[in-house]
């Protein structure tokens, strides 16, 4: 088995890419070992001193870890999410719920259109492009003119993100969109 490894715009976070299916369909991010719980290959992970965040997209794993040099805890990352991979086990627990599943969505229904077309541009234009650099960007509410997204993967904590959000991401809506004044992360 052989497992790519890429950096991401967080240097804090590094993409490694197993050639296979990670979590078709949808995204998971882990950032505690009580979280970690669900997931047998983000346990192991969460055993390596310094792991702090395990990201799950449909064909990567982004690691975020703090004080410790990439070179010294690569090796661990790669021993673990190989080690998983032989031993077959699921990669969730149960496989319950979906981690993106729109429960925490807030916005009044005479939105409904606006916020149908900003979720298809999330989908379409923003999604892909963040999860090439180990992220993902989710809907979470509009309000008054305010679009409000959840940052997660390499995405949290990313020193580049305030610039994609207001950038990039805000005047695509914008554009597309021209009630939509703002975009803010939560």
């Amino acid at each position: 088995m052989f497992i790519q490894t890429e950096a991401t715009p967080n240097p804090a976070t590094m993409k490694f890419i197993p050639g296979r299916e990670v979590l078709p369909g949808d995204t998971l991010d882990i950032r505690s070992p009580d979280e970690a719980a669900r997931s047998p290959l983000a346990q192991r992970l969460f055993e390596i001193d310094g792991v702090t965040g395990v990201f799950y997209g449909a064909d990567f794993i982004a690691v975020t870890q703090e004080g410790r040099e990439w070179q010294h805890l690569k090796p661990a990352i790669l021993g673990a999410i190989m080690e998983h991979y032989l031993t077959g086990q699921p990669l969730l627990a149960g496989q319950g719920g979906s981690a993106a599943d729109g429960a925490d969505e807030f916005f009044e229904e005479v939105d409904a259109e606006a916020v149908a077309t900003i979720k298809e541009l999330l989908e379409t234009r923003v999604r892909p492009a963040v999860a090439s650099d180990g992220g993902d960007i989710t809907f979470r509410g509009y309000r008054d003119g305010v679009v409000f997204l959840h940052m997660r993967g390499a995405c949290a904590g990313c020193p580049s993100s305030t610039a994609t959000l207001k950038h990039g991401i805000e005047n695509l809506l914008r554009h597309f969109v021209p009630d939509v004044q703002e975009v803010r992360p939560v």
